[in-house]
Formats: structure tokens, C-alpha cells, sequence
């Protein structure tokens, strides 16, 4: 029996991430491939490619191809079935992704030269949050830089919102307003109303936002200014994005697990620092929805950080959520652990490679 799959591409710049699923979500495959161009066996993507597919089960046909590109800019709104203009305009939005949308790029065009015939879909971690308003998603800025350039909030982890968001509605029969929390090297939060993102915590690129795990999150731009005149561009980019957030205060390590264990007084201050800005942005999305019915916790911290969802429910008392400790005791599990009587706050474990299979499929039927 032939199993007919969606298989999700996450290309990096020198790693391909893989992903085989079947049409009940089952998953079938997946691996990692490392060093692309840098040595390894790999010359390019497209080597790579070709010898996922030649592993692939025998009994599994590729009817399509998803593949998770970070930046869509104001281009797209949804998953997109690939096509040269589409792939052209993932080319162009690289200056907003310099990093991340050139890979994609690269992947893209593995699977169409590897796999003539089969659709390719893109799925943007944008482009769940092209729902924001207007007032949520513009800078004080001049508004040529928005014109012109482009300079907005567009934020991320889309599709990790977009996965979690809807379960949480199938567990609690609909909900309203909530906010969601993608918590692991890579954190943001997104204020979600009827399943449609109105405010998200990452901006132009993810470096905005909540306490991360070497990348500061919210900063006074003046002092992004004194740094960049005292250090230059290079070395504050570098230290903003690699050397702060919970590696930068701890001293520690980027991984919430090793400052935590860690007992300094510099890595305690870490974790306080971090939970204040999760408890505060929370607070704020309550504000901005005019209430909060429910929360999750999704992510590699979220999912697995029995201590950091105790510490912020207990500053979260005041919104109505009453932790229920035995519940908590809980890691990489789907639960719920606030108390009966309480607002529900659920941890539901994320799956973006399996949200871009749902995309994709849902795309081309």
C-alpha cells in the first residue's frame, strides 16, 4: 500500500531539516542533515536532497513538498503555492531575512529540480500575524520608512501560534481572547482574538521583544545607539543577538536549563529578569484584548519548565489563574494545570513541521 505524504523542508544555510508526513498527521520520517557545503559529504542543498528522498520509506510517494520560510513580508498572508514569482519575492524579502530566507531559497529549488512535477507550498512563520491592525503593527517612525522600506512589526514562530491557538479552541470548545507563549532559545508571545493574531512580541526582525536565550529582546534604542558608536555595527549585532538574553545576564549558557541549575547570584537574576518581562507582556496583551480567558504554554521551556510556568502564574493570580502544582509536574505533555475554578492555562506541545504538512494540504485541496 502506497502512503502519500507531504515532505517539510526547513533549510538552514548549511543544515537540511526534514519531515515526512501522512494524511492523519502520522509521521513517517525525518532527519537532520548538517554541514551542507562546508565539508561534509553535501556539496549543496540539492545533493542533500536527493539523498533524503533516496531514504525515504519505499512505500511512501512525496505528493507535495512544504517548506517553512521565515520572512513573508506584507507579500504573504498564507501558505503559498510556489511558483517563480513567488520565489522571487522570497528572494527579495532577504534583507529583512538575511539569514534565514536564502536557505529557504536554496531548498526551494532542491525540491524542484529533485522532485519535477510535485507542488511546492511555502509556509511563512509570518504570516500568521498578518492579522495585526495597523496600530499594532507600526513603529513611531517616519512613514516613508514604512512605505518605502518596509519597517513594520511583522513578527514570528507563526506557525508554532497557529498550531497551539487552534488546539487550545478544540480543548475549550472556542475561546476568545488569548495569549500564547512559544518559550525556548526563541521566545514571543502573541495576543490572539477568535483565532486571529492581533499583537505579537517579536517586531521587524526576532530580536524584539520578550528575554531570549542569547538575544536581548526589548531595548532602549539609545542604548543600541551607544553601543553601535562605542563597538561598531558588526560587534553589536553579535552582541544583541548571541551574547545577551539569559547567556548575557546568567553568564551561565543560552540554555534555560544550565542557568537554572547554575545558583549564582548572576543567573538568578537571569531567571527573574525573564519571568518579570513574560508576566509583564502578558499583562499588557490582557490590556490589549480587553481580557484574557486562557493561556499556553508551547516551546521547548513551555513545554518542559515545570518552575518557570509556576513562577508565572503566580504573578498572573491577579488575571484570575490559580496553578494546580500536581497538574504542573508535567513536561512535553498536553495539559491543563491551572486549578478547576480557575481561568484555564493549558501546556500544548507545539508542532510547526506537522502545521506546515496541515498548510500545505490545505492549500492544494
Amino acid at each position: 500500500m502506497t502512503i502519500q505524504a507531504v515532505l517539510v523542508l526547513n533549510a538552514g544555510s548549511s543544515s537540511l531539516k526534514y519531515q515526512l508526513y501522512g494524511a492523519g498527521g502520522a509521521r513517517h520520517a525525518s532527519g537532520l542533515i548538517e554541514r551542507i557545503g562546508e565539508g561534509g559529504s553535501d556539496p549543496d542543498h540539492a545533493a542533500a536532497l536527493v539523498r533524503v528522498l533516496a531514504e525515504l520509506p519505499a512505500t511512501v510517494t512525496v505528493q507535495a513538498v512544504g517548506h517553512r520560510v521565515v520572512h513573508g513580508g506584507e507579500a504573504f498572508r498564507e501558505a503559498t503555492v510556489i511558483t517563480p514569482k513567488v520565489i522571487q519575492a522570497i528572494q527579495d524579502l532577504s534583507s529583512l531575512a538575511p539569514l534565514h530566507n536564502p536557505p529557504a531559497v536554496q531548498g526551494i529549488q532542491a525540491a524542484l529540480k529533485a522532485l519535477p512535477g510535485v507542488p511546492n507550498v511555502a509556509v511563512f512563520d509570518t504570516a500568521f500575524h498578518a492579522t495585526l491592525p495597523p496600530h499594532a503593527y507600526h513603529y513611531a517612525l517616519p512613514h516613508e520608512l514604512y512605505a518605502t522600506e518596509g519597517v513594520r512589526r511583522y513578527g514570528f514562530h507563526g506557525t508554532s501560534h497557529a498550531c497551539v491557538s487552534r488546539r487550545a479552541n478544540e480543548l475549550l470548545g472556542g475561546v476568545e481572547k488569548l495569549v500564547t507563549l512559544h518559550l525556548g532559545n526563541g521566545a514571543s508571545a502573541a495576543a490572539i482574538r477568535n483565532g486571529l493574531s492581533i499583537d505579537t512580541s517579536m517586531g521587524l526582525t526576532p530580536l524584539e521583544g520578550l528575554v531570549m536565550g542569547s538575544r536581548s529582546g526589548d531595548l532602549d534604542p539609545g542604548a543600541v545607539l551607544w553601543l553601535a558608536n562605542r563597538y561598531g555595527l558588526d560587534e553589536t549585532n553579535a552582541l544583541l543577538n548571541r551574547r545577551s538574553g539569559l547567556r548575557g545576564l546568567s553568564g551561565v549558557s543560552n540554555d534555560l536549563r544550565d542557568v537554572r541549575s547554575a545558583g549564582t547570584e548572576h543567573s538568578e537574576l537571569a531567571l527573574a529578569v525573564m519571568t518579570y518581562r513574560l508576566i509583564k507582556q502578558v499583562g499588557a496583551y490582557a490590556a490589549a484584548l480587553g481580557g484574557l480567558d486562557a493561556l499556553v504554554f508551547t516551546g521547548g521551556a513551555g513545554e518542559n519548565d515545570i518552575q518557570l510556568r509556576a513562577d508565572v502564574l503566580a504573578g498572573l493570580a491577579w488575571l484570575g489563574f490559580e496553578l494546580d502544582v500536581s497538574a504542573n509536574d508535567v513536561r512535553g505533555q498536553e495539559r491543563r494545570i491551572s486549578t478547576p475554578g480557575s481561568k484555564p492555562a493549558l501546556v500544548i506541545p507545539t508542532d510547526e513541521e506537522g502545521e506546515i504538512a496541515r498548510q500545505t494540504r490545505q492549500v492544494l485541496s
